[in-house]
């Protein structure tokens, strides 16, 4: 796989690994530990070198597992890790981005990775109880530490990325983005073009919506977050339809996935976009990375573009709860 280079310079695979799901949000795994640390593994192998954690994932135990897989192949990958939550009894219960905080969050997650630093260290929501010119500055007192490489910023809006970006540089800046979830091209996308900062795209595939495999009879368990967004509710996921099969059509003209169709989608907007879809399967990740020789047509990029606008999306993205955490 081709690498791609974020800002700062950081180069990385051109599709990443979202590791999220291996512990958490998206129903019972169907592996064993062992079986992630292979699947993990085999990505290496495939071409991924980028792969994106977190101390809230679990919490704690998604980056002891992204730690122990990737140990024995630390010089060859780049791990993403966040901080930015008050975790109290194994569950998150606000934010917390404190200077004091997010230097011990730093030094938790270097021993879970079992690593000496932190390849990309993102605040995960933004806080609006702490000025983003003290995050930013203590991150950039970890660089010079030793302890992190590159600042990162997730769920951002175009005015925070400027003012922490004048602070410290910011690499990378993660949020949502797909065909159908299209916010950030407003004022983000042109920020981070200006500022030459480098866009992570997570639920690139739209919560397994866009592989084509979701619909109204797909039956969600208890522990899956689909059940709580709004637009996985049978209404919606219907109006949506129209949506998913679009892409499945261009997707059998071409003898490719729906998935790739969405994925070849994202890397063409921009050079500097690294979609990190998650799965717990090989065969996924193989998938995935061949979304990297899908080619698409001025014509088809046009009209994939206006898929949304023109069909429309039905439902929220989050939940009332999670939506109060995302910086407009």
């Amino acid at each position: 796989m081709h690498a791609r280079t974020l800002g700062q310079g950081l180069q990385v695979s051109a599709i990443g690994l979202g590791c999220m799901g291996m512990s958490q949000s998206y129903g019972p795994n169907p592996g064993s530990r062992e079986d992630m640390i292979a699947v993990l593994r085999s990505a290496v192998d495939l071409g991924v070198t980028f792969f994106d954690t977190a101390e809230v994932y679990g919490p704690y135990v998604n980056e002891e597992l992204v730690g122990e897989a990737l140990e024995p192949l630390r010089d060859q990958v780049v791990i993403a890790t966040k901080f930015g939550w008050n975790i109290q009894d194994g569950a998150s219960v606000g934010l917390d981005s404190r200077p004091e905080q997010i230097r011990r969050v730093a030094d938790a997650s270097l021993k879970r990775l079992r690593s000496d630093v932190i390849d990309l260290f993102y605040q995960h929501r933004v806080d609006p109880g702490v000025p983003i010119e003290d995050v930013a500055g203590t991150v950039g007192e970890l660089v010079a530490e030793g302890k992190v490489r590159h600042f990162g910023l997730s769920e951002a809006s175009a005015s925070t990325i400027r003012t922490a970006h004048a602070v410290y540089p910011v690499t990378a800046v993660q949020s949502e983005y797909s065909l159908w979830t299209r916010d950030p091209e407003t004022d983000v996308l042109p920020t981070l073009a200006e500022l030459g900062i480098g866009f992570v795209p997570f639920s690139p595939l739209g919560k397994g919506f866009l592989t084509g495999t979701v619909d109204t009879s797909t039956a969600f368990a208890d522990d899956d977050i689909r059940r709580r967004v709004p637009r996985f509710e049978e209404q919606n996921l219907a109006a949506n339809q129209a949506l998913v099969d679009h892409v499945k059509e261009l997707a059998a003209t071409k003898d490719v996935t729906p998935g790739q169709v969405a994925l070849a989608w994202l890397l063409a907007q921009q050079p500097w976009i690294v979609p990190i879809p998650g799965t717990r399967r090989t065969p996924r990740i193989q998938e995935n990375a061949d979304a990297t020789t899908v080619a698409l047509s001025a014509d088809e990029r046009s009209d994939l573009d206006g898929l949304a606008q023109r069909i429309g999306v039905q439902g929220e993205r989050y939940n009332a709860q999670h939506l109060g955490y995302v910086d407009r």
